[in-house]
């Protein structure tokens, strides 16, 4: 079979290199082209487009880039046709996705299956009607979407467990650096606690979080910030924020760096679950434009209580969350004051994370999802050679 993916972040390059492996595993015959990152392109197959040409977010970088996105998705159309793939696998990244899939269902007969489902249970719930009628198979990893899909809007979908989940556990199952080792190796001193900064995989989100983030960090001057580099941003656009030299950064050891962490700093995203499942305490800050007109359009207009995965899937208030109106560099600094080694709130937070990992369960998300998709791809292609015979 032949699969095109496209992703659009560098979570969705680790989700779906993941889930091609699987796909290999499945299909002796599998065949991928993808807009996609590094971890896609080690799998196999022929990368067109890197992620970081296509990650844009905010009003103003998105409208500034607006030719660039446009030119994106004409290539990624024509491409697709002339191809001809058996499938298209969709990656979360709405915006440009769901695109996508209504040109491919309006104009081909390829099947459109979502993987890691667009989150229009927190903003844009219209686009429901959308998925319902260009999305063919939606594949969950959060198990409160189900009633969400199923019983609000009346659209099986299959979930198929956390892909995090099991790419930490996997992970940790591997892991056999001592704390020791990873100090001395990244440059840091023993004994004195490790702050790990996670600003966002998009140059606007760093841009936005990594400042504050560091100014909160210098008054804690016992802790040692380590920055995890986001692959698809150079190291020159991190250097602009570390002015005085003494910011440690790790390129492509989130997972190392978590494993040995004592607390974190982390923007809003699947980071958060990320730093969960490692077992360490964290604030969640996410700036904004306009923070007054923000925090009032999230309560008129934003449906659900939370923006962290980890509160989500608790359903209550595991970890902070700084967002827009609350993002300040106080803020940031005392919520950590909390959670460090010794902090009040730290072992509350720890015991929150055992009902994430709870919820979440024990399946292989890529695994489970790779087995439906050709599943339901070899039932397409015997009940198209049936109607011929």
């Amino acid at each position: 079979m032949k699969y095109y993916l496209i992703v659009g972040e560098a979570s969705g390059d680790l989700h779906a290199s993941r889930l091609m492996n699987a796909l290999k595993e499945n299909d002796a015959q599998a065949e991928f082209r993808f807009f996609g990152g590094d971890l896609m392109s080690a799998v196999g197959g022929t990368r067109v487009k890197h992620y970081s040409e296509l990650a844009y977010m905010g009003f103003v970088p998105v409208l500034t880039h607006l030719h660039v996105i446009m030119r994106n998705m004409t290539l990624c159309k024509h491409d697709i046709t002339e191809w001809g793939p058996d499938v298209v696998i969709l990656v979360d990244y709405p915006g440009f996705n769901l695109n996508i899939a209504r040109y491919v269902h309006a104009s081909t007969d390829i099947p459109v299956y979502y993987y890691i489902s667009p989150k229009i249970w927190a903003w844009k719930e219209w686009r429901i009607k959308d998925i319902k009628r260009d999305v063919d198979e939606l594949f969950s990893i959060l198990p409160f979407e189900i009633p969400f899909f199923e019983k609000k809007h009346g659209y099986p979908i299959h979930y198929v467990g956390n892909p995090t989940a099991g790419e930490v556990g996997a992970f940790l199952d591997g892991y056999k650096e001592t704390k020791s080792e990873f100090c001395n190796r990244v440059g840091l001193e023993e004994g004195k606690p490790v702050v790990a900064l996670l600003p966002g995989s998009r140059r606007q989100e760093i841009k936005d979080n990594l400042p504050a983030m560091l100014l909160a960090l210098r008054r804690f001057p016992d802790c040692q910030p380590v920055l995890a580099c986001s692959p698809g941003i150079p190291d020159e656009y991190y250097d602009a924020f570390a002015h005085d030299g003494t910011l440690r950064f790790v390129h492509g050891e989130t997972y190392a760096l978590l494993a040995n962490a004592d607390a974190a700093v982390v923007t809003s995203g699947t980071a958060t679950l990320e730093t969960a499942l490692f077992g360490v305490p964290q604030v969640v800050c996410y700036k904004t434009p306009l923070p007054g007109l923000i925090s009032w359009l999230r309560r008129k207009l934003i449906h659900v209580r939370y923006i962290s995965l980890v509160n989500l899937i608790a359903d209550a208030e595991v970890v902070k969350e700084l967002v827009a109106d609350t993002f300040s560099v106080d803020n940031i600094a005392h919520e950590l004051s909390l959670i460090l080694p010794g902090g009040e709130r730290r072992k509350a937070m720890l015991d929150g994370y055992a009902s994430v990992r709870e919820r979440l369960g024990h399946e292989d998300a890529s695994r489970n999802a790779a087995m439906i998709i050709c599943d339901l791809l070899r039932s397409r292609s015997a009940g198209r050679r049936a109607k011929k015979g």
